[in-house]
């Protein structure tokens, strides 16, 4: 019998820890600054969700887009999530995602998806310190309103 193979692909980040300014996040204001970097004039056409990776010290270590989708939703992979949070052996994420209508109020999708994240990451001690819903002019923070605590 021959031996069959599987043949994976590695999945690599966005941005290399090197690369990027070492910011502090300690909070949501300092986040969404950084997060402003990967929209343009973009933020109202289509809706992108990415992860921002920090350290104990909630240091910016990586960033990485998850997913684009169309203009009122994008599917979002807990797996995938975890796969770039064990990669990068990150302590805590940051979840930032933006609505084109311009709306900030959160969606029945938005709220499970950021629970699933949050029990996917806690088995590897990783905590979601928030989740960011971006428009062109403003955002909301989950932890800000006390959604994650």
């Amino acid at each position: 019998m021959k031996t069959k193979y599987v043949v994976s692909r590695k999945i690599t980040c966005v941005s290399e820890p090197t690369a990027i300014e070492r910011v502090q996040v300690t909070n949501s204001g300092i986040a969404v600054e950084f997060a402003r970097q990967f929209y343009h004039d973009d933020i109202e056409l289509y809706e992108s969700f990415f992860l921002i990776m920090m350290n104990k010290s909630h240091v910016i270590t990586s960033y990485a887009k998850i997913s684009q989708g169309g203009v009122t939703g994008t599917v979002v992979d807990p797996k995938i999530i975890a796969k770039y949070a064990v990669d990068d052996l990150c302590s805590a994420v940051i979840l930032v995602h933006n609505h084109p209508s311009g709306s900030l109020k959160t969606s029945k999708p938005d709220v499970d998806i950021t629970n699933k994240i949050v029990g996917a990451l806690k088995f590897f001690d990783c905590q979601v310190l928030d989740h960011i819903i971006l428009t062109k002019n403003s955002y909301y923070s989950f932890k800000d309103d006390n959604f994650i605590l």
